[in-house]
């Protein structure tokens, strides 16, 4: 069930302002500014999550344009987690790729998060991962 409070949206619009603040605040490490337009306009979906008017979850699905799509970039804000956000993320942009004619739906993911993906349904499989940038 997912968390109280918060409303979710499909494809709405978000700025790279919301989105870097949001990965920045979610994620370990230093954080460069991207720009996450030809991101969103070449995705199958996203959905974002919201707490009043603030950003403070988001996931995006990629595709290869018929059967194949690929869940990335599953973010909640830090304070936040473990309370159904980021797995109700994951079901509404999984619902959205099933309506668009996905048949299935890829995700890649450290180790230390397989509890969550595997509450999400996603299942154990093998995969191959080359990092192309320095």
């Amino acid at each position: 069930m997912a968390a109280p409070n918060i409303e979710y949206k499909a494809g709405p619009s978000v700025t790279n302002e919301e989105l870097n603040a949001l990965f920045a605040e979610a994620w370990p490490g230093p954080h460069r500014f991207r720009d996450y337009t030809p991101v969103l306009t070449r995705s199958l979906c996203y959905v974002c999550a919201y707490r009043e008017a603030e950003l403070i979850g988001f996931v995006n699905v990629a595709w290869d344009g018929a059967y194949h799509a690929f869940l990335l970039d599953t973010t909640v804000r830090s304070e936040l987690r473990r309370k159904g956000i980021g797995r109700e993320l994951v079901r509404r942009a999984a619902d959205l790729a099933r309506g668009a004619g996905a048949e299935w739906l890829h995700v890649d993911f450290e180790a230390r998060l397989s509890g969550f993906y595997q509450r999400c349904g996603f299942r154990k499989t093998e995969a191959g991962l080359l990092k192309l940038t320095d």
